[in-house]
């Protein structure tokens, strides 16, 4: 599988006041391959969309590196560079209702980015517009209306159309459920998986829902306060957890079955998660884990690939 994103020791860090820093994305290294689904799941926090918008250039990189198709982007994105990335990474964001602008029609908010790639008329952009209305379930009438007129289901697909008009080959997708309904999820889950299959892009799917991450991916990334601490296939993640935070996290998932869930006690994982200001010394789930060991307070886990697919930092496998 040939590497469309390969990340390097990239770390995103924000200035609060004159000395305090929060380490938000802290020296991941991943790669994502052509067409496939990397699901990257952690607590809120954990800095999962901070690695997505620096991924992308709406952040810049505080160091590392990012590489796209062998080529390596920019540690600050100029306008120039947001339009020549524009048309191959793109973003869907969290919130269906902050991130559509109300003061602009949906033909507007979908063929913006179109305009401002220049080279269309206003009519192949209607007919671009239309198209992509039609290919998330929405009818070409509604390119006239305004974002307030519409469902957070019907909003969320307005912004998959808009990330997806431009056919860019790579798209964050931050979150793109959790404001939706539980039956609405399920439609804007298969869209992307559809997509995937018809247009063979690749996907970066943020998401606290485990079962569903592990639904729609095919490798998954787990994240605590900013690093990786494990990584491999969808399946293998799910049913064989390596880090015990990744098991603390499948045990808190809910099942679909209620005689279940009435017999099986939910045990929820321990302490709050520290703050990124002040970063622990060691192993960061160190105060939080069941399993801790003496030096896990004093040394920092490094990646230990324990399979060809799995990787996990952790100090019990070291």
């Amino acid at each position: 599988m040939n590497t469309i994103i390969e990340t390097k020791d990239l770390k995103k860090y924000f200035q609060i006041g004159k000395n305090r820093i929060v380490h938000a994305t802290d020296g991941l290294s991943v790669t994502i391959g052509e067409n496939e689904i990397v699901g990257l799941v952690g607590e809120s926090g954990s800095g999962k969309s901070t690695f997505g918008k620096t991924v992308v250039g709406l952040h810049d990189k505080t160091s590392g590196e990012v590489w796209y198709k062998g080529e390596l982007t920019p540690a600050h994105f100029t306008p120039s560079d947001y339009k020549k990335y524009s048309t191959e990474m793109q973003m869907i964001f969290q919130d269906p209702y902050s991130s559509l602008n109300p003061r602009m029609t949906v033909l507007e908010i979908i063929g913006e980015g179109l305009y401002l790639q220049g080279g269309f008329t206003h009519a192949d952009i209607k007919e671009k517009v239309a198209d992509w209305l039609r290919r998330v379930g929405l009818q070409p009438d509604h390119m006239s209306r305004y974002c307030h007129e519409f469902s957070g289901g019907q909003r969320q697909r307005i912004g998959i159309a808009r990330a997806l008009v431009l056919n860019p080959k790579f798209v964050v997708c931050d979150e793109p459920i959790s404001a939706l309904d539980v039956s609405v999820q399920a439609q804007v889950v298969n869209l992307l998986g559809e997509f995937r299959d018809t247009l063979g892009i690749s996907l970066l799917f943020i998401a606290h829902d485990l079962s569903m991450v592990r639904y729609v991916s095919d490798r998954i990334i787990v994240m605590y306060l900013g690093a990786l601490v494990e990584i491999g296939k969808a399946d293998d993640v799910f049913f064989h957890p390596l880090h015990p935070y990744t098991r603390l996290l499948i045990a808190s998932n809910p099942e679909a079955d209620p005689e279940y869930e009435r017999k099986h006690a939910h045990v929820p994982i321990k302490g709050e998660i520290p703050s990124p200001i002040n970063v622990p010394p060691g192993c960061r789930f160190a105060g939080r884990c069941p399993d801790v060991m003496e030096h896990c307070h004093r040394v920092t886990p490094e990646v230990i690939k324990k399979s060809d697919s799995q990787g996990v930092a952790c100090l019990l496998y070291a």
